[in-house]
């Protein structure tokens, strides 16, 4: 054997595991990589080599040990030494207020402080380390007893196979394992793909891959983890010193957490959260409320497998059931007729509806939805509710069965299906709904923005014949509105203020404003960016659109034939006649030579909008912070972007801030 050769690649191997293992924690718990993927990978590529030519240098800290390793038969039962229990719900701020009254009696305490984070609704798992190394993770199971899953855990790039430090205890952390919003899209498009039926949700597809038997198919699955518990160590006085201790071992901890020196703090903080957890890239469905103190928590004990001392307060349901009384259809901008549910009115999500989208017959006929059915709706933001499965066990025998109609409801024209579409459409360009959905498109908020111009006015303009087109917006004077119905002239005179404050917007609003098919706000702000103004735009071959990125060929075609539609030439042509037009913005106009970061969630724009706004004004946009930041945007529940940009000294603004800038 090479001694003198294994022990120059032992000492190597020693420096790899140390650097890559740094390289991994500031990727998937800080959030701030300080090298490429193609760095990491070449540097874990290199410890493999090694680890393979001698197996004997292989550590149970490797980071080549968190994928692979032989699938197993079974999973192990295994006792928890400390029990995992769960947590009481409430489901309004009176039964919080109810609670705190009741713990304050018990505790005997004047005044109590609170530590709150956001529920993830995920699996919950132990983690035990002996000698600061990772040496179990088992689910929670009945809460005494789980099933030892370590293996696939490993797979898990933001779990630490060591904790930072010296540490020679026994410890028991306890944390969430889930799975990204957008990790789930994506493995249900490939899912389509392969002709595979999709996964339900998030939550059961990560623990499903949490308890597979082959771990390679565990960290194919790319699950997340976040840890917020810390048993057998009594020095901790507050649960807010756990997450930091946590933190200074290597572990991700929530972001979205706050200190509450009140129960009306807590209240305020889960009011906020009940409004915009929807924006967050995971599913939550509550928040964790917990006393503070340590001390008094265990003092407060346990009610039944709860403890007294923490509950959950549960967001409004974003599931319901409800009755389906009709099936109706609406007609679209692009002459998509879809259909919808009428239903019994039902409060979801915060709102009342009456009214859920079915998307298209295949859908229906998958779901095998009637008229009159038992159904679960769900509503994830500000969309529109959408059914998700029929109650059959409620079923009468009266039901019945929606077939779509064969022409259009609005105009009568012929409807059809084209060939590899799921929709029916409406073919007659001059159709009464879609020309009205083109036109609140083209006054909507992300396009031209015209403050009063609603879908009810639209529908008033378009009956009376004052408008055919979204040119003839632009020609309307405060006479013409004397015919609607309820304008007086002072209103009348503020429309039309409104229109003509609005002749010039942004090239990728006024692409957007368009109601191209397949071009979103995002895809609009892509092209204004490459091609800068509309003449090239027009001119654009195929070729030159299919090489930009993110543009497909689906896009580039609708792209390509929409400018040389001899309706679409006369259109551009009579805006440009009244006026019309965008204002030419270069890239380097305002931003040039400034870098952003954002850290947390935005409100006013998606983060993916919002650096495109910025690089199309010339600006940087980084995932980073680093010396050359400029500016950290400060969004919603920031995470540790904050405190390394505090200590940079970088200016740190808001999301209004910004705007401002744009």
């Amino acid at each position: 054997m090479d001694k003198p050769r294994q022990k120059k690649l032992e000492k190597r191997a020693i420096q790899l595991r140390g650097l890559i293992n740094k390289y991994s924690y500031e990727y998937h718990v800080m959030d701030q990589p300080s090298v490429s993927d193609d760095i990491y990978d070449s540097l874990n590529n290199e410890l493999k080599e090694i680890e393979a030519i001698f197996p004997q240098l292989i550590t149970t800290d490797s980071p080549t040990q968190r994928v692979g390793g032989r699938a197993l038969e079974k999973f192990e039962k295994v006792e928890h030494s400390n029990p995992m229990l769960s947590l009481n719900d409430v489901f309004s701020f009176e039964k919080i207020k109810e609670w705190e009254k009741r713990i304050i009696k018990i505790s005997g305490e004047n005044k109590l402080d609170y530590f709150c984070e956001l529920k993830i609704d995920g699996l919950s798992v132990m983690l035990t380390y002996e000698n600061g190394y990772l040496a179990k993770g088992a689910t929670r199971g009945d809460g005494k007893i789980g099933e030892d899953v370590t293996q696939n855990l490993k797979t898990i790039s933001s779990i630490p196979l060591k904790l930072i430090g010296e540490n020679n205890n026994r410890i028991d952390v306890r944390g969430e394992i889930y799975m990204s919003k957008k990790a789930f899209e994506t493995i249900n498009q490939n899912q389509i793909k392969k002709g595979l039926p999709s996964y339900a949700n998030p939550r059961n597809l990560a623990a499903g891959s949490i308890r597979q038997l082959d771990p390679k198919i565990t960290a194919e699955r790319k699950l997340e983890s976040y840890v917020y518990d810390i048993y057998n160590d009594p020095i901790i006085k507050t649960h807010q010193e756990k997450h930091e201790k946590l933190v200074k071992w290597g572990f991700r901890t929530s972001q979205y957490v706050k200190y509450c020196q009140d129960i009306e703090a807590v209240i305020e903080y889960c009011k906020e959260w009940d409004t915009k957890r929807n924006n967050l890239d995971f599913q939550v469905d509550g928040m964790v409320i917990i006393v503070n103190n340590n001390q008094i928590f265990e003092k407060l004990g346990f009610v039944g497998k709860a403890p007294r001392g923490a509950v959950a307060y549960k967001f409004s349901a974003e599931k319901v059931t409800t009755i389906i009384e009709d099936i109706r259809v609406n007609v679209g901008r692009t002459g998509a007729v879809t259909p919808y549910a009428v239903m019994n009115p039902v409060k979801i999500a915060g709102s009342t509806v009456s009214r859920a989208t079915l998307h298209n017959e295949d859908e229906i006929r998958k779901k095998d939805i009637r008229i009159g059915d038992t159904v679960v709706i769900q509503k994830a933001g500000d969309i529109i509710p959408e059914v998700i499965e029929v109650v059959v066990g409620l079923r009468t025998g009266n039901e019945k069965e929606f077939v779509m109609p064969t022409v259009c409801p609005v105009c009568g024209s012929k409807i059809i299906k084209p060939t590899g579409e799921a929709v029916r459409r409406c073919l007659n360009k001059n159709c009464f709904a879609i020309e009205k959905e083109q036109l609140i498109h083209f006054a909507s908020k992300d396009a031209f923005d015209i403050d009063g111009l609603g879908e009810k006015i639209v529908e008033q303009l378009l009956n009376e014949g004052l408008i055919s087109d979204i040119a003839d917006f632009f020609a309307l004077e405060a006479g013409d509105l004397a015919t609607l119905d309820r304008f007086a002239e002072k209103r009348a005179d503020n429309l039309i203020k409104a229109i003509q404050k609005k002749k010039k917007v942004t090239f990728n609003r006024f692409l957007y404003a368009l109601g191209i098919r397949h071009v979103g706000s995002i895809t609009a702000t892509r092209l204004a960016t490459e091609f800068n103004n509309l003449d090239r735009l027009k001119e654009a071959s195929l070729e030159d659109l299919l090489v930009i990125d993110d543009i497909g060929e689906v896009v580039a075609r609708s792209l390509y034939h929409w400018f040389r539609d001899h309706r679409n030439i006369r259109l551009l042509e009579k805006l440009s006649l009244l006026g019309v037009g965008y204002e030419k913005i270069r890239k380097s106009n305002k931003l040039e030579g400034l870098t952003f970061v954002i850290t947390g969630s935005l409100v006013r724009m998606s983060r993916e909008e919002t650096e495109e706004r910025i690089r199309f004004l010339g600006g940087k946009a980084a995932g980073s912070v680093s010396k050359e930041t400029n500016y950290l945007i400060l969004g919603n529940g920031p995470g540790s972007k904050l405190a390394k940009a505090e200590k940079l000294g970088i200016k740190i603004i808001s999301e209004d801030d910004l705007f401002k800038m744009f």
